[in-house]
């Protein structure tokens, strides 16, 4: 492009969100790979997941694997807060001085569902496949757009945010937040000791207790545990701009596939209403989205056209699901998918 960047914008207009406020000149930001064919019926959605941008997933977009450019048209929508969407770190030409307003999963599956529809002539996906947060946006297509999605991948994801997952992301906030930048409920500066504090707790969430039971950090170089934890994590989120992470956080604890108008609140109900061919792929030692809420959404989808419970069988924690530098992981995933497209 022109300017040198490597994606798209749609240009959502002003956008009335779950909450009331409208959001002026919202902006979604996408990229596609491969060729979309005349029926348009070979379209992957991969939504991006917490801090990252459609750079950092592209690794699964590759010839011959699951997510296969030469035969799929995949498109990456970048969600609100990451900071290429609209996000606190670029929104206060439109904004002014007013606070960056919630945005719910419920709000960014209507936009991106109006770039499918309006952009491109999209009427039906064929997979929405989403890791972490990703894995929670594809919940939410599937429930909330049945007519649309043929099948939906939620790695390690669920349909809704747990309260053991919402206390996780509390001690994010309060590890980020206590950096002196943190003033009147936004990062006026960058909060360099909250986000390696930020980096620390994830370093303990993330990865599980046979990980670092069975000193796995080694396999990657690292001399020892503080070795481990100072390069892979210290660093970890340095790159990221401290109010998207926030704005992020807010999506993540609020994600509910039936916290909306059509379901009420109603989870069973919500879950009810899918009718794609469902696979949900929990990390076996993930402790951000349990086994067990999986679990528990399984004999509630009783429309879904297909539903299979299939653990990725890792120690690697939440990272099994974005085995980015994980071969059998990454196999694991690949063969899987695979699989389930051909469904």
């Amino acid at each position: 492009m022109a300017d040198g960047r490597d994606y798209e914008i749609f240009e959502a207009g002003d956008v009335t969100l779950q909450s009331g406020v409208v959001f002026p000149s919202l902006r979604l930001a996408y990229k596609t790979y491969g060729t979309l064919s005349p029926a348009r019926d070979n379209v992957i959605l991969y939504p991006t997941s917490f801090g990252a941008q459609h750079y950092d997933t592209e690794w699964l977009i590759e010839r011959g694997g699951a997510l296969d450019p030469d035969r799929y048209f995949i498109i990456i929508p970048n969600l609100f807060g990451n900071g290429l969407s609209s996000s606190p770190s670029n929104a206060r030409d439109v904004l002014g001085e007013a606070p960056f307003p919630a945005i719910t999963y419920h709000d960014a599956i209507a936009v991106q569902r109006r770039l499918l529809t309006e952009q491109f002539g999209i009427e039906r996906v064929a997979l929405v496949y989403g890791w972490s947060m990703g894995g929670m946006q594809a919940y939410h297509w599937a429930a909330c757009c049945p007519d649309m999605v043929e099948r939906a991948a939620v790695v390690c994801g669920s349909a809704r945010c747990s309260p053991y997952n919402y206390v996780f992301l509390e001690s994010v906030k309060a590890a980020l937040t206590a950096d002196p930048a943190f003033k009147d409920g936004r990062f006026v500066e960058k909060p360099v000791a909250g986000l390696r504090a930020m980096g620390r707790v994830y370093a303990g969430w993330a990865m599980s207790y046979e990980f670092y039971q069975g000193e796995v950090w080694r396999e990657s170089g690292f001399s020892s545990l503080e070795d481990y934890l100072a390069g892979a994590w210290d660093t970890a989120f340095a790159h990221r701009d401290g109010n998207n992470l926030l704005a992020q956080v807010s999506t993540w604890q609020s994600g509910d596939i039936s916290r909306c108008a059509a379901f009420g609140g109603d989870l069973d109900r919500a879950l009810a209403s899918i009718r794609a061919r469902m696979l949900l792929m929990p990390g076996r030692t993930d402790r951000y989205f349990d086994l067990r809420d999986n679990e528990a959404e399984l004999g509630r989808l009783v429309n879904a056209a297909s539903r299979e419970l299939c653990p990725i069988p890792s120690i690697h924690g939440h990272r099994a699901g974005n085995p980015m530098r994980i071969p059998a992981d990454r196999a694991f995933i690949n063969r899987t998918i695979s699989a389930f497209l051909q469904s």
